[in-house]
């Protein structure tokens, strides 16, 4: 009697025949692995326990790094009661105090937490020196736009008044930094705090909007000249997937011509009193050419930016740090997703002064 078949698993998210090749080897090996299998999160009916669990790449991010200290304070405005997180770095604090970083998960602002991105987190704050207040903004569909930006531009005010006196913090070197959708409100709320509205009033500008993978134009689309033609057959961040995570932000379409949901839409007198930038890009990333207009349009209005753009680098670089178990039955690490941290924290630290003499 024949040995039965056991069926092969069906690839859910295959790779685009167009694309493997230009793709880093390492996260061939991953998506082939843990990814092209799984089905696709916008082709099912909103499930937020289930969507909301921990995903899967997180076992290929590096362990956190040891800090100094964790606290956890609370968003107060309208009775929320959200939460944020702040990372001290080891050691003694400088004379006037530690320069903090608010910080934006991703997740297409409907998942995620104050426990993502770990890796990234703690390697800002021990690589950078300085305090990491990662913030649990309201989520969407639930809380959709403007409750994500409201929650932020309280953050910064928080730091600004009882975070000063709370986390030790130099109030004249302040940035903001995020990931994906978090590097969207890290873009968004660099710009809220020029407005002569904001208050309270920053002593010093921003020392540098740190944005990683940052979604900038929420009306870009695939179609011919849009700004995600060139990349519509990225891995793991498909158009859809991006249109599903829009639809829930931004339940009004007309909404995202606003600046506050597409900064990269923001009127040229509002970006030129932007701060300084960092950003990152995976050439293969739906989102990349998104980063390269925004560091465009910043140095057409006179503002000193850089967008660092990862050869083969996917949405998923820099959550892929760490050391994973490969389809050979071998471990592999993707060494884009570790030199890409080490640049952000290299760039915040240049921007901060708290670089080492010696790096």
């Amino acid at each position: 009697m024949a040995t039965p078949v056991e069926p092969q698993p069906v690839a859910k998210q295959p790779l685009h025949d167009s694309i493997i090749s230009r793709l880093d080897p390492e996260y061939v090996i991953f998506h082939e692995k843990y990814l092209q299998h799984m089905t696709p999160p916008h082709s099912l009916p909103w499930d937020p326990v289930k969507m909301r669990a921990p995903p899967v790449f997180g076992a290929a991010s590096r362990k956190p790094l040891k800090v100094g200290k964790i606290s956890e304070y609370e968003l107060k405005k309208g009775g929320h009661g959200r939460k944020m997180r702040a990372y001290t770095p080891p050691g003694q604090p400088p004379t006037t105090g530690w320069p903090v970083i608010l910080y934006f998960h991703g997740g297409g602002w409907a998942l995620g937490g104050l426990d993502s991105e770990q890796s990234i987190i703690t390697n800002i704050c021990v690589g950078a020196k300085c305090v990491v207040l990662s913030v649990d903004y309201r989520l969407a569909p639930e809380n959709p736009f403007p409750a994500a930006v409201e929650d932020v531009v309280e953050a910064l005010q928080w730091v600004l008044t009882d975070g000063k006196n709370l986390l030790n913090i130099d109030v004249s070197r302040v940035a903001t930094g995020g990931l994906s959708a978090g590097g969207n409100l890290a873009a968004v709320l660099a710009l809220k705090s020029t407005e002569d509205s904001f208050t309270p009033i920053l002593p010093a500008p921003l020392a540098l909007q740190l944005l990683i993978v940052p979604s900038l134009d929420l009306t870009a689309t695939d179609t011919p000249g849009g700004r995600w033609e060139s990349n519509k057959h990225a891995p793991f961040l498909p158009p859809a997937r991006v249109n599903w995570f829009k639809k829930m932000y931004v339940p009004n379409d007309k909404d995202c011509l606003k600046w506050e949901v597409s900064p990269l839409l923001a009127p040229e007198d509002l970006v030129r009193k932007a701060p300084k930038t960092w950003m990152a890009a995976g050439e293969l990333d739906v989102l990349c050419n998104e980063a390269k207009a925004y560091a465009e349009k910043l140095r057409q209005c006179d503002v000193q930016a850089e967008c660092v753009v990862y050869e083969g680098g996917t949405h998923l670089n820099f959550m892929l740090d760490g050391v994973f178990y490969s389809r050979f039955g071998e471990y592999s690490m993707m060494a884009s997703g570790v030199r890409g941290i080490s640049d952000a924290v290299a760039a915040l630290a240049k921007a901060f002064g708290t670089a080492d003499v010696s790096s």
